[in-house]
């Protein structure tokens, strides 16, 4: 093929060279071929084929090298996606047609993140397999939808991926050459120095294919797979099991019990503290740190749509984290949970878990708390509420700010809605909205030492391959990353409510390390107690929600306790126990139209009330 110049037959006739090189376990041989058909597809400009033999070549990195056959499986994707933006003007059965002729790739690569403890970006993966579906309630949420850029890769990928793309660059000049001077030798003849230079193509092919395979074993890339691989724990925010007994006393205070699930390869070790008790231990065996890591995974795609199969998932997981303890609650005598989750089990609500009945919410309130939590003292209520409260509510304003990355963010009408309501319901309101809402005045309400709670309506994202840019957006479309929270001081501040998407999750720094979101670095700045969110949260939900919640703290409850009774409403569909009239309907009413926006007129499935965690006391 390659002597009479049929180029993509002699790319495709490599790519299966290459596989058969891998399933015989030469991988030289294998990732060297893959390469040179690679080449081939680029300068063809075949995107299909060249992102099929990326996958092609993950699936055989994929038992030695998993990290960096993650990055080669990320390029496949991002490809895939970039063809599938092509096929927007197609009908949905034909896009969908091609989603399921790629599914294959996609799920390999999630099952390798979650073998490799990455659970969201695995999510995030899965999303794109959905995401037509997403896009049908996404306009809906405070923030954008991240899936629509293909998959992001973190600070190490991103280093691994310049040289190689650079070593890609080269072959595919080389072999665009070599291709060139074969198709002239088909029609005529090649000069002697045309000939010798065609030999020299062959070599210099050659020696990049060496090039590639010592690239692949040299010190520095090893280095960043090293990053990739050690995913260390954040240990000086975790909850520490010598910390376990000095917890007492504030057990008492709440009444509750502290519930520290470890995380171990093949068992899950439950660590509960009662008040006066000493720290139990229930073992539960069988639970394979990667099945537990897809149950995570099921549970939060499941979460992440109104209409999404909650219950298979939030069932398993209530057996493998509440069944065995059930006893245990039982005799303790207690309302609260106070929940220290270890590793992957930071990115779901403890509230969704489902006995076969009710909520687990419909029984327990939570409090998620990390270490800091235990260096304060326990102030469940908040007394004499005195808030500053922001809205960025104006939908006909539009910002797109630098950490976006070109994503756009309008105003949101429910988020008017909501801080409208609370300073109706709590005249001790200062609202800012819009060109009020400004990062100036929000600071120079802080520091008058007025304000005893923090409330912000508007959008923030959760920057992926970056986290410290995560931020949250002001109503004049400024920012505050989660790098500048930790300048920032909280002295006073009791509670701060950050009603917007993903102010509770995760990721990774430029170095690999782990550390946690927004919502905990308000925390750890002095916050006595934070609610924030675990994904992308509905507008008009998040409004009803946090309305219910205000009227609890108003009649006095702790605020675990008004998270609870405010997320029980929104099961029910009963505002009794929130102050509001029983059998009053819950729902979400268009803005404009004044129609019910919710599917099937309530707001009963957890992608609407559970979202929102509590981090502190």
């Amino acid at each position: 093929q390659r002597e009479v110049g049929v180029r993509p037959d002699e790319g495709r006739t490599l790519t299966v060279l290459g596989l058969a090189y891998g399933s015989q376990g030469h991988l030289p041989e294998a990732t060297a071929t893959l390469q040179q058909a690679i080449a081939i597809h680029q300068e063809t400009g075949n995107l299909a084929a060249e992102a099929e033999t990326l996958a092609n070549l993950g699936a055989v990195l994929a038992e030695t090298q998993p990290e960096l056959a993650i990055v080669f499986y990320k390029q496949s994707v991002n490809l895939r996606e970039e063809i599938r933006g092509g096929l927007q003007t197609l009908p949905r059965d034909l896009q969908q047609t091609y989603t399921e002729s790629v599914a294959e790739a996609y799920r390999a690569l999630a099952d390798l993140l979650l073998q490799q403890d990455r659970v969201l970006e695995a999510q995030q993966v899965l999303d794109l397999l959905k995401v037509q579906e997403l896009e049908d309630y996404l306009h809906n949420v405070r923030g954008n939808a991240q899936t629509a850029s293909g998959i992001v890769y973190n600070q190490p990928e991103q280093a691994i991926i310049a040289p190689y793309q650079r070593l890609q660059e080269n072959a595919t000049a080389l072999s665009q050459e070599r291709a060139r001077l074969v198709a002239q030798r088909q029609i005529g003849s090649l000069t002697p120095a045309e000939e010798q230079r065609l030999t020299e193509l062959s070599t210099l092919l050659n020696e990049l294919t060496r090039q590639f395979n010592e690239f692949i074993a040299s010190p520095d890339i090893q280095d960043l797979l090293a990053k990739l691989r050690a995913n260390p724990e954040v240990y000086e925010q975790t909850l520490q099991l010598s910390s376990l007994t000095r917890f007492k006393e504030e057990l008492a205070e709440v009444n509750g019990v502290l519930l520290y699930p470890l995380v171990l390869d093949k068992r899950l070790e439950l660590i509960i503290t009662a008040p006066n008790t000493e720290p139990i231990r229930r073992t539960v065996e069988g639970v394979d740190r990667e099945e537990l890591n897809r149950v995570i995974t099921e549970f939060r795609q499941a979460l992440d749509s109104p209409t999404g199969d909650i219950m298979p998932s939030a069932q398993k997981l209530y057996s493998w984290l509440i069944e065995p303890i059930e006893a245990d609650l039982a005799a303790a005598g207690v309302d609260t949970i106070i929940y220290a989750p270890d590793g992957p089990l930071r990115y779901i609500p403890l509230a969704a878990l489902h006995d076969g009945n009710q909520w687990l919410i419909q029984r327990f309130a939570i409090n998620n708390i990390t270490a800091v939590s235990l260096q304060r003292r326990a102030t469940p209520t908040v007394a004499d509420l005195s808030i500053l409260a922001g809205a960025f509510a104006n939908s006909a304003t539009v910002y797109s700010p630098e950490a976006a990355r070109g994503d756009q963010y309008y105003g949101l009408p429910f988020a008017g809605e909501e801080v409208k309501t609370l300073q109706a319901l709590l005249p001790n309101t200062t609202a800012l909205y819009d060109q009020d809402f400004s990062l100036t005045s929000v600071e120079k309400g802080m520091g008058s030492s007025r304000f005893n709670v923090l409330h912000f309506a508007t959008h923030a994202t959760l920057v992926s391959d970056d986290v410290n840019q995560s931020f949250i957006l002001f109503g004049t479309g400024e920012t505050m990353t989660l790098a500048a929270i930790k300048g920032w001081s909280f002295n006073g501040i009791d509670l701060v409510v950050l009603s917007a998407c993903e102010t509770g999750l995760g990721g990774f720094d430029n170095n690999g390390g782990q550390i946690l979101g927004l919502g905990y670095q308000f925390h750890n700045r002095g916050v006595g107690a934070v609610v924030a969110s675990l994904w992308q949260v509905n507008d008009g939900g998040t409004q009803v929600l946090m309305n219910a919640f205000y009227s609890a703290l108003n009649q006095g409850m702790g605020k675990a306790e008004a998270l609870q009774a405010a997320q029980q409403a929104m099961i029910t569909g009963n505002l009794a126990a929130v102050g509001g009239d029983r059998g009053a309907s819950i729902e979400i009413v268009s803005t404009t139209t004044g129609q019910p926006l919710t599917p099937g007129g309530t707001l009963a499935h957890p992608y609407y009330w559970a979202p929102f965690i509590l981090i502190g006391l």
